[in-house]
């Protein structure tokens, strides 16, 4: 889907989600068992694509998370 809206003509803004938050979602990257970013992070970092981490950048994940 990135690579699709990275081509189109104009400005374009495409936001990678790194899951990284193994208490309120799923974290998996690089060497996890449950999947691998290989791939989409390079490309990320490659292309200069905004890259945000669940665990570090976001306040609530699911709306029914207690605060």
């Amino acid at each position: 889907m990135l690579q699709y809206t990275a081509a189109g003509p104009g400005p374009r803004f495409c936001l990678y989600v790194h899951h990284t938050d193994s208490v309120r979602e799923w974290a998996y990257d690089r060497t996890s068992h449950i999947g691998r970013l290989d791939t989409g992070l390079d490309e990320a970092n490659a292309k200069g694509w905004t890259v945000v981490s669940m665990k570090d950048d976001w306040k609530t994940i699911f709306l029914s998370e207690k605060k």
